[in-house]
């Protein structure tokens, strides 16, 4: 947890939302949040009470009546047209939300091609028209861009094509189609044309009489450096503020909002009436440094006076100022949703603000739902959608709607340079009068002197304060010496040019080479070195002196291995430890304890007697005739004596089990604890594997053909762990191998047509075994050398579909149907079954709506 800390104040990326709320003119004397009535601890203001909790008709953005043309209760603001009949809107309308969260390479490119109106026109993604669902759509214009992939190749595809692009001409829709070549190779290039094409077509609707802006920006559009103050004459009062959010999706729940106490919002929200309380704190406040600041969880705060008004729902809300928001990260300005932030919870409580739930079912009478997930309730628009639906939603709602801007944010903490050690770079300096110099750069490189041994002087500098006649033309040098990181940080270039004499690298080498292709590091890596790489190569990009902007085409962060930590209990004052469960009986202090000494939290007490002297004559409160070991996940480190010795791992189950269970302990970014249980499961399986070629302890491996069950298990498992490879999701391709093994075990499969090309595919996780199999099996050549198994989609072909059989819309049971049938056959089929009479009870359906080889629809 400490480690995962320290990277968050180290570096962040934040993806989300940029959005403006206007600043109230004239604040009605109790916003939301400074009613009395509504103080957060009231039973009435528990985020249900129609005063307060989002859900009064005229603040939740669910009111059916709206002054706008076209306005829905799904849909305040009246922004969309249905363009297809109600009775199947929902159900297609599903359909096309699943489309668009799994879009495909093609898609995604253009979809950021033309988003937000970078054609000059709104266009819509995977939009329901008339029965069908469109890549993408212009309504203004009535023009539809389709998406081809390969499949649009085909015969009979085309034909399906031209008879869907007829009825769409009939309603009047235009439709353009680019092949997904055409998009990957240059996506703006397309997009262009989509422009040059929708210029040219005349406008079939005017949406200005249906679009009434209800968020113009007194200060025009906003952009990427805003905030900026309206008006041009000194002390002119901004008229709104930015925040960024990554939950634009909790819009609807925000109580109040805080800013940063350096923030420049200050000034321009506090009130006389509040002005002196504002300047007292935030004198207060420049006491505590940014990491204190982060660190400490108490709630300190003071009221600006000012209020804002909520965008989405146009509420009125308090703007206070806090030092737990920091200036230095998005706009120093956060708006606060206490229900959903455990900081912005404690906030509220603190100072009796409204705390208003979003999500369905939550509790937040003692803390705060933090979790993403669940079904939006008290958010307008927004609600019945899931947690990571309605945060699309509100951003394009925050686009569309010209409210702000979606943009990612990062997160840099500065670093100290400098280390009090001898082994680094010196730093070439040196000081005259107390005022620090640069060396010139002809009498570089400057090198490490000769010292009597690698410590801090007697009176406390560090060792190069033990050089002799460390100076520079009579001038003292800098004692310091630059971190590990520092000279690292440009390695990568001097591989591609080492015993270059003139220069870090040549132009030649450089542009032969030009980056690295991959990069594997760990996370303190990463804030150690990699990044401080990329800040050089930028310099050295704008020098001229490399090609390359990046310095890495592609890097992952590999997660650290951590350690499970064991602890013993030492009664104060004694000798004497006393077991795990009976700790709290005395009074105790823990212990680090060696983990290679204990077994599934047992202690050897032998052991732990021969570990270190002064335990010699150690005594022991036992449990059930027992040592228990308290344990914790921590770092793995020397000094917590939880390190784990491979070379012992090795020894007791083989090369090959620790390969394979460091690979199975989790996601490769992710940082994962060790825990020596787990790899007797690893070694079994490789035990299983191995079992597949013996027969009564002998070599034996049949010749027969493989058949088609045998064929399936083998080309799914290849295409799954080629996959996995590709995207360095290791763990689920050892997954993978497992239920493969289990698999062949049940059809007693022993065949070298499919026993074979298995181990290849093993053979990078496992190499031992699978190089000492790949030689039983005959061959000569090592298995390294062997060509990677191709897979043959057509062992997965399957006959049937599972089909949802739902009624209006919804999803009450299954029924597997042949995938040849037509659609004709599968409203027989369907009508046919025992579980459909049942919920029709006598009555005709309305409609059967047949998606082929997806779902099936009963409209009753």
């Amino acid at each position: 947890e400490s480690l995962k800390e320290t990277q968050k104040n180290w570096i962040g990326r934040s993806e989300g939302a940029e959005i403006r709320f206007d600043l109230s003119p004239n604040p009605s004397p109790q916003g939301r949040g400074m009613d009395s009535k509504c103080s957060g601890t009231d039973s009435k203001c528990s985020g249900m009470d129609s005063k307060c909790s989002g859900m009064d008709s005229k603040c939740s953005g669910t009111d059916t009546v709206s002054k706008k043309t076209g306005a829905t209760e799904d849909n305040p603001q009246g922004y969309y047209k249905h363009t297809t009949d109600v009775k199947n809107w929902n159900l297609l309308v599903n359909i096309a939300r699943d489309y668009r969260s799994c879009r495909t390479e093609a898609e995604n490119a253009l979809w950021q091609a033309v988003r937000a109106k970078k054609t000059g026109y709104k266009i819509r993604r995977q939009h329901v028209v008339n029965g069908y669902i469109a890549d993408f759509i212009n309504l203004e214009k009535q023009v539809i861009i389709e998406v081809d992939g390969g499949i649009h190749r085909s015969e009979e595809q085309v034909e399906k094509d031209n008879l869907r692009t007829a009825i769409l001409n009939e309603n009047g829709f235009h439709v353009i189609r680019y092949t997904n070549e055409e998009i990957l190779t240059d996506s703006r290039a397309v997009a262009y044309k989509i422009k040059n094409y929708l210029d040219s077509v005349p406008s079939k609707r005017d949406d200005s009489e249906n679009c009434e802006d209800i968020s113009k920006n007194p200060c025009g559009d906003i952009s990427e450096s805003s905030p900026l103050p309206c008006g041009e004459g000194p002390g002119e009062r901004f008229k709104s503020l930015t925040v960024f959010t990554t939950r634009p999706d909790t819009i609807f729940g925000v109580t109040f909002m805080v800013l940063a106490p350096e923030s420049e919002y200050v000034a321009q929200t506090v009130t006389p009436e509040q002005r002196a309380e504002v300047e007292a704190y935030i004198e207060s406040t420049k006491r505590r440094t940014e990491r204190e600041r982060i660190a400490d969880r108490k709630v300190t705060g003071v009221f600006s006076g000012g209020y804002a008004i909520n965008p989405f729902s146009g509420e009125e809300v308090p703007i206070w100022i806090s030092d737990y928001v920091l200036a230095g990260y998005g706009t120093g300005a956060i708006m606060a949703v206490p229900a959903h932030d455990s900081r912005d919870y404690a906030f509220a409580k603190h100072f009796g603000l409204p705390v208003i739930p979003l999500i369905e079912g939550c509790d937040v009478s003692e803390e705060s739902f933090d979790a993403k997930e669940g079904i939006m309730i008290n958010s307008g628009f927004l609600n019945g959608l899931t947690v990571p639906e309605a945060i699309e939603r509100a951003k394009e709602y925050v686009e569309d709607n010209g409210l702000g801007v979606i943009k990612v944010n990062y997160r840099l903490r500065d670093a100290i340079f400098s280390r009090q050690r001898y082994w680094g770079e010196p730093f070439p300096v040196y000081y005259k009068d107390g005022m620090p110099y640069n060396i010139p750069e002809e009498d570089l490189p400057l090198v490490l002197p000769e010292v009597d041994k690698f410590l801090p002087t007697e009176t406390g500098e560090p060792p190069l304060g033990r050089a002799k006649n460390w100076t520079y033309n009579g001038y003292p040098l800098e004692f310091s010496t630059m971190p590990g990181f520092a000279g690292s940080s440009a390695y990568y270039l001097r591989y591609m040019d080492p015993h270059n004499t003139e220069a870090l690298v040549s132009k030649e080498a450089d542009e032969y080479w030009r980056n690295v292709d991959l990069y594997i590091g760990g996370t303190e890596h990463a804030t150690g070195h990699l990044i401080y790489s990329r800040f050089w190569n930028k310099f050295l990009y704008d020098t001229g002196t490399v090609v390359e902007q990046e310095p890495f085409r592609k890097l992952v962060n590999q997660g650290m291995i951590q350690g499970c930590s064991n602890f013993v209990y030492r009664v104060k004052g004694t000798n004497t430890f006393i077991s795990y469960g009976l700790k709290d009986t005395r009074d105790t202090s823990a212990l680090h304890v060696d983990v290679n000494i204990v077994n599934n939290n047992i202690l050897d007490i032998k052991r732990f007697k021969q570990w270190r002297p002064e335990y010699e004559m150690a005594e022991f409160i036992l449990e059930d005739g027992e040592y228990r070991c308290g344990a914790a996940v921590e770092k793995m480190s020397k000094s917590l004596y939880n390190v784990v010795n491979p070379d012992d791992i090795v020894v007791t189950y083989g090369a090959d089990t620790l390969r394979l269970y460091e690979m199975f302990l989790g996601p490769l970014e992710q940082s994962k604890p060790w825990d020596t249980k787990g790899i007797d499961g690893v070694h079994r399986f490789l035990r299983k594997f191995w079992r597949l070629f013996h027969h009564e302890g002998e070599f034996y491996v049949s010749g027969e053909a493989a058949v088609k069950d045998e064929l399936k298990v083998l080309h799914r498992t290849i295409k799954k762990v080629q996959a996995d490879i590709e995207s360095f999701s290791f763990n689920t391709a050892v997954s993978a191998f497992m239920i493969c093994v289990n698999e062949l075990i049940d059809l007693k499969c022993n065949k070298k047509e499919i026993l074979e090309p298995l181990t290849v595919i093993l053979s990078p996780f496992a190499p031992h075994i699978a190089e000492e199999l790949w030689h039983l099996l005959g061959n000569t050549t090592s298995v390294v050398k062997a060509t990677f198994p191709e897979y043959d989609g057509s062992f997965l072909v399957e006959n049937s579909f599972e089909y949802p059989i739902s009624f209006n819309g919804k999803t009450r049971f299954k029924i597997e149907l042949p995938l040849n049938a037509d659609t004709g056959q599968i409203k027989e089929l369907v009508l046919a079954n025992a579980h459909t009479q049942k919920f029709l009870d006598g009555r005709q359906p309305k409609k059967i709506i047949v998606v082929s080889g997806k779902i099936v629809n009963i409209v009753i």
